[in-house]
């Protein structure tokens, strides 16, 4: 594992696999070392590693992260496959994603008693499966519209008609907020673009965010889930699309689980209402602490 630093980046390399076959797409083509762009917001007190969802960047964190950095240690990174990380892994398994969380908290001394992993959507299937496989990596977790439910036949689908939808080339950072439905989720989607030819593009390839999602599409997470021994603090956004139903059977295998709700928010909670979220958060991280 190398590491090139800057004042608040690191680009942390770890070793890929090849797994284009079992992905069923072309996404093993750069199979190789893999860079992770990862964002160092500094700060003192327990560590918390945030993971970003599927096609989404450690940007999308700016805001949260700025209300803990007084009191926690606060690290993000994109993941494989999106933003400034390597963009066409050879391994875009779930296992591999897992592999790149203990990556990053061995690279910046997070991995231990005190570190809370915080995900959102898929990142926080990977913060899970992190914590299931690998319970000396962290101390609890939070999950913000995420859980282990699944099988989800239709969601690669979905995704790819999802990517197939977006006006590439943006003409403008302006369009492109509109286009992400505007306000403060608008503005961090647009910001996860790049320029290029004719206007702003993507960071994240078509058919690697469709193989991303490939084993959710066969399989649920449930026995994963029944593995997790710390503390949870799962987060709903009020019209998100986790079901209430599965939060609900969430705490019933594990009682060492705490649910919220965040008011007027949709599937990224985190950016919808980042004030409720913090402040839920806070909250939980305190009491951990007592």
């Amino acid at each position: 594992m190398e590491a090139a630093t800057g004042t608040t980046t690191v680009t942390v390399t770890v070793p890929d696999e090849e797994r284009a076959g079992a992905a069923g797409t072309e996404a093993g083509a750069g199979a190789g070392p893999v860079r992770l762009f990862c964002t160092d917001h500094g700060g003192d007190g327990p560590p918390l590693l945030l993971l970003h969802g599927l096609a989404g960047h450690c940007g999308e964190w700016e805001a949260l992260a700025a209300r803990f950095a007084a009191t926690h240690r606060v690290i993000a990174f994109d993941a494989r496959g999106s933003g400034q990380s390597t963009r066409r892994p050879g391994d875009v398994t779930r296992a591999a994603h897992v592999r790149d969380v203990r990556a990053v908290a061995h690279w910046f001394g997070l991995a231990g008693q005190d570190t809370v992993l915080v995900g959102q959507s898929m990142g926080g299937l990977t913060a899970l499966l992190t914590a299931a496989a690998h319970p000396e990596v962290c101390r609890a977790l939070v999950l913000i519209e995420a859980g282990p439910a699944g099988p989800s036949p239709e969601l690669p689908e979905q995704i790819g008609r999802w990517l197939d939808s977006w006006p590439v080339p943006f003409p403008d950072m302006e369009a492109a907020e509109a286009f992400f439905g505007g306000g403060p989720a608008g503005r961090a989607w647009a910001a996860g673009l790049a320029p290029g030819p004719g206007g702003l593009h993507p960071r994240v390839d078509r058919d690697v965010m469709v193989a991303t999602v490939q084993e959710n599409a066969h399989r649920d997470y449930w026995d994963a889930w029944d593995r997790v021994r710390c503390p949870v603090l799962v987060l709903r956004g009020e019209n998100g699309t986790m079901k209430p139903g599965e939060a609900d059977r969430m705490r019933d295998r594990h009682p060492a689980t705490r649910i919220a709700v965040i008011p007027g928010a949709g599937h990224d909670a985190h950016l919808d209402n980042t004030q409720a979220v913090y402040g839920e958060m806070a909250h939980y991280l305190r009491d951990l602490r007592q």
